[in-house]
């Protein structure tokens, strides 16, 4: 009878310790998707801003009087001299404009919230770069006291904030349910020229 309960102890025991690998293997899975997912969404989120940050640098560059055209929360239209010094069309003043499409222009991706920033030069050429799971785009102007401002000669400042979801919300291991992680992004600049 004590060999009967010894084997069922040990399988017991055995049984536990498998069902511990298993979850610490699941755990060890899900750290790395999350890491690997936040690392990624970082990265997006960094993108996003260094394309919007070489242009908005440049409001006003080469150009004369109110730089800027529109100033709402999710469209600004300015001139500038978008071209480095020594390229061709450098000297030429440009009218930049940003503006966010809904999920409706978003492709290759599942996420039902991604928007896109379309940037377009002088009212023709049209780029409409990849969502890199960007949801939500905001602008807000301030003048040279930091006061928020709508009047067009009085912006100094132009504030970007702008929220990134994963591409693809994948389940999670453990849960089942799409995680609901984001990246948040804000950055003030002060373009010189204005």
């Amino acid at each position: 009878m004590s060999v009967l309960l010894d084997i069922f102890g040990s399988t017991f025991i055995g049984g536990m310790i498998l069902l511990l690998i298993i979850k610490l293997n699941l755990y060890s899975a899900s750290v790395s998707y999350n890491s690997d997912n936040e690392l990624k969404l970082q990265q997006n989120a960094k993108t996003i801003a260094e394309i919007l940050n070489y242009d908005l640098r440049k409001i006003g560059y080469n150009h004369t009087g109110t730089a800027i055209l529109v100033a709402d929360s999710t469209r600004i239209k300015f001139y500038a001299d978008i071209n480095a010094p020594g390229t061709a069309g450098h000297g030429v003043v440009d009218v930049v404009e940003y503006v966010v499409l809904d999920s409706t222009h978003a492709t290759g991706t599942s996420n039902s919230r991604d928007a896109v920033v379309t940037r377009i030069v002088n009212n023709t050429d049209s780029i409409a770069g990849p969502s890199l799971g960007l949801v939500k785009l905001r602008f807000s102007y301030f003048n040279s006291a930091g006061v928020k401002t709508t009047v067009l000669d009085s912006i100094k400042y132009v504030k970007a904030e702008f929220w990134v979801e994963p591409t693809e919300k994948i389940p999670n291991i453990l849960t089942g349910t799409p995680d609901s992680t984001f990246t948040y992004w804000e950055m003030t600049i002060n373009p010189r020229n204005i």
